[in-house]
């Protein structure tokens, strides 16, 4: 099992939520709620209004989000859904245990998990607004756009 930090619409509440329980993508089990021990810029980009974290440690806020243990196939599938490597990366970060319901330690502290962020992206990105927290229908009013209605 390998662990994936979720920050934009896979988490609990938001749009893409319902494939992280859909078994027949493959396993995710909550762990926990966790955020970023560095900072790094959320923002809101694009004609759908996604939900990118860019790849600029240092910059930005602690990033909150959620804690799952995935096996193989759902990592497959989230690799495929992130468009990874094109559109995201996914790499190792540093993430602080804010709260946990996972059994096993991990309890509190640092644990080093899988996040899909982004390198590659429009320069003007970097000037748009920072959150903390992703939340589709937030105070920004820029809802996401399912794929389906895209």
């Amino acid at each position: 099992m390998a662990r994936v930090f979720v920050y934009g619409t896979l988490k609990k509440g938001q749009p893409n939520y319902k494939h992280m329980i859909n078994t027949a993508k493959g396993l995710a089990k909550f762990q926990g709620r966790g955020r970023t021990v560095e900072k790094y810029p959320l923002v809101i980009a694009g004609k759908y209004n996604i939900p990118y974290m860019l790849n600029i440690p240092g910059t930005g806020h602690h990033v909150a989000g959620e804690i799952y243990s995935v096996d193989d196939q759902m990592l497959q599938f989230l690799d495929e859904f992130e468009g990874c490597p094109d559109m995201y990366q996914r790499t190792l970060m540093r993430i602080e245990v804010v709260e946990w319901e996972g059994k096993g330690g991990a309890g509190e502290g640092v644990l080093e998990c899988f996040v899909y962020s982004t390198a590659t992206y429009p320069p003007e990105w970097v000037g748009l607004p920072y959150y903390d927290n992703y939340d589709s229908s937030g105070k920004h009013g820029l809802s996401y756009v399912l794929r389906e209605s895209r």
